[in-house]
């Protein structure tokens, strides 16, 4: 405000206590960011595309042509697939960024489509523990035994509440008629079916 009154830069900016190279920083920043909105970021569009011959077509007959090609069959297209159609029909070297912006430009943009997950993320239930023999969790590992050639399994059943191993198996196999009975018998639980 003071320097635009015409007092000295230098004065004004030593009485506040700021150095004149991040006053000047910010001034030129400021002006190149003006420059920058009106001008857009990155290099201009130079508005034409070529041909596999090397004949180059404008910006308005590539969009008449996305335009013709939308009227047909081709109307569920994406940009991508667009730009494919252009290359087979006219040969047109149409990358996908700029198949994107004219198709922006005319909004024929399809709705983004939403990534689908094969199998969906479900949490685990929140419960309340008071106590022990409330909630078990079973842990099944397994590993190679190298002099003998053999896969082992363990299988551990913990109490949460105390964290507690309350029963194992362990064995060369490891499946569902394994039972262990005197484990809930033994921490004072009732098993349920």
């Amino acid at each position: 405000m003071f320097i635009k009154q015409g007092y000295s830069a230098a004065l004004v900016l030593r009485l506040i206590g700021l150095a004149e190279s991040t006053y000047y920083d910010r001034k030129k920043r400021k002006s190149q960011d003006a420059q920058a909105v009106l001008q857009g970021r990155g290099r201009p569009v130079p508005g034409y595309s070529l041909t596999e011959s090397g004949a180059k077509i404008s910006d308005e007959e590539i969009q008449e042509w996305l335009l013709e090609l939308i009227a047909v069959e081709e109307h569920v297209y994406g940009y991508k697939l667009l730009a494919k159609c252009l290359w087979n029909q006219h040969r047109l070297k149409l990358n996908h960024k700029k198949s994107y912006r004219l198709c922006q430009a005319l909004d024929i943009l399809q709705p983004q489509r939403h990534k689908r997950f094969k199998h969906p993320r479900k949490l685990p239930e929140n419960r309340v523990i008071t106590g022990a023999g409330q909630l078990w969790q079973m842990d099944i590992k397994y590993g190679y035994v190298a002099g003998r050639d053999r896969h082992f399994f363990v299988l551990s059943i913990i109490d949460v509440f105390t964290r507690v191993i309350v029963g194992y198996h362990r064995g060369s196999s490891c499946e569902a008629k394994a039972r262990l009975p005197d484990a809930g018998t033994r921490h004072g639980a009732t098993l349920r079916p």
